[in-house]
């Protein structure tokens, strides 16, 4: 999957502003050693909250880009990752699991990853 893949799926799917925040949130489980998903599917994620990062979210703050930029870059801020740590736990306190799990049902249904079985956890 490509970025412009990605980007042609998120132009036919725009995505709610909730959702914004579920693909925040997933880049921040990414980001900090804790996201379950396949690593083919990590990359599309990433590539997805590439996509989506300038629109509005609900509940999250804009102020995280920056920080998930800084993260991604640098590896070894042992500072920086106790905070992206930090981040994770609130976004996932503020977005309920049902919420999450119906982000990630309809990223699988409408074809950005394939299907998987519900016994498999992810993300």
């Amino acid at each position: 999957m490509t970025p412009d893949h990605v980007q042609q799926w998120v132009n036919d799917h725009p995505l709610s502003p909730i959702h914004v925040d579920c693909a925040v949130t997933v880049m921040l489980k990414i980001i900090d050693g804790k996201c379950k998903m396949r690593p083919t599917e990590k990359v599309v994620m990433a590539l997805l909250y590439d996509c989506v990062k300038h629109l509005p979210g609900q509940i999250l703050q804009a102020d995280l880009h920056p920080m998930i930029a800084t993260a991604r870059a640098k590896e070894d801020d042992e500072a920086l990752k106790n905070l992206i740590y930090e981040k994770r736990l609130m976004a996932e306190t503020a977005i309920s699991r049902p919420v999450m799990k119906g982000f990630k049902a309809m990223i699988r249904e409408q074809g950005l990853l394939e299907r998987r079985e519900d016994a498999e956890t992810e993300a």
